[in-house]
């Protein structure tokens, strides 16, 4: 009887971790859907296609620089124009590296990553702003790039994290990079583990299967969108965690560099009113004279029986 009673409330203990296992994936799972599809979805219906606008320029983008460099010539102006490499000068790498954002990778198929490149704009567009989207975009790659360019100065070894400088000419990943970045940091904002795994798992499964410089560009992408997503919303915890990081003398010297200036009111051009003209005393009044009758004025009339 014991060991039918352990053996039943082990079976039990299964069906309710089993049952509470299913709770948390449909919870999860019903959570996500509405973070990542019902959500942009209503955005896009408020908003209109006017949500969808760097989703279509970056489409668009790709679709022109990808027909432009079917021609030998148009190849040479893509290259110049959005051709990243290691071994190029840190300004030139900086000054290309927009342009790269929408100069597809020759050696992939351009409608599959065209796809992916508009779901993810779109996606990030209608959840995070165009601005951030943007800076998202833009760091990751940074990431990548940057890193490539340690990795290459580092040389062979250093257990792996370093590269031969023959991957100095192989071009940057494009567009991928920044795709990457942004389903990763959406996945960690919006807290959605199947794009998660789908889009980090998938870079991680591709750095192991094909070790290249693409590969490990797009780890860091995942990396840098890890962190920035984490650091979200959280920028007086991150600047009270650097300042006690750094020495007190440091401190001070920084916070005695800042100046407070008091919040006066703006002084305004104005013209002084003109003066009050002094009040005018009213002139005396002349005297009253009596009229002074000149001679001869008026003739005199004799009456003859008043004389008498």
């Amino acid at each position: 009887m014991s060991v039918e009673g352990s053996a039943a409330g082990s079976a039990d203990q299964v069906r309710a971790l089993l049952a509470r296992l299913t709770w948390f994936t449909g919870r999860t799972l019903r959570a996500e859907w509405h973070a990542i599809v019902v959500d942009p979805l209503r955005r896009l219906t408020r908003r209109g296609l006017s949500g969808l606008v760097l989703a279509f320029v970056a489409a668009f983008g790709v679709i022109f620089f990808h027909d432009l460099a079917q021609r030998p010539t148009g190849a040479l102006w893509v290259t110049r124009l959005g051709g990243v490499k290691a071994d190029l000068p840190l300004w030139l790498s900086l000054l290309r590296t927009p342009v790269s954002l929408y100069v597809p990778a020759l050696d992939l198929p351009v409608w599959a990553g065209i796809t992916q490149l508009f779901l993810a704009f779109a996606l990030a567009e209608l959840a995070l702003g165009r601005r951030r989207t943007l800076a998202i975009a833009y760091v990751t790659t940074l990431a990548g790039t940057f890193t490539a360019r340690l990795m290459i100065a580092l040389g062979p070894g250093w257990w792996g994290f370093g590269l031969p400088p023959e991957c100095g000419a192989v071009l940057d990943t494009g567009p991928s990079a920044a795709v990457v970045g942004l389903f990763t940091y959406l996945a960690v904002v919006r807290r959605a583990p199947v794009v998660f795994m789908l889009t980090g798992g998938s870079m991680v499964w591709e750095s192991i299967a094909v070790p290249n410089l693409a590969g490990r560009e797009h780890l860091i992408a995942v990396g840098t969108a890890i962190v920035l997503g984490l650091l979200r919303g959280r920028g007086e915890q991150v600047r009270a965690a650097v300042r006690s990081l750094l020495p007190e003398y440091v401190v001070r010297s920084l916070l005695s560099r800042r100046v407070v200036r008091p919040l006066l009111p703006r002084r305004r051009n104005v013209e002084p009113a003109p003066a009050e003209p002094a009040p005018v005393e009213p002139a005396p009044l002349p005297a009253l004279t009596p009229a002074v009758r000149p001679e001869n004025s008026a003739r005199e009339v004799s009456v003859p029986f008043l004389e008498r």
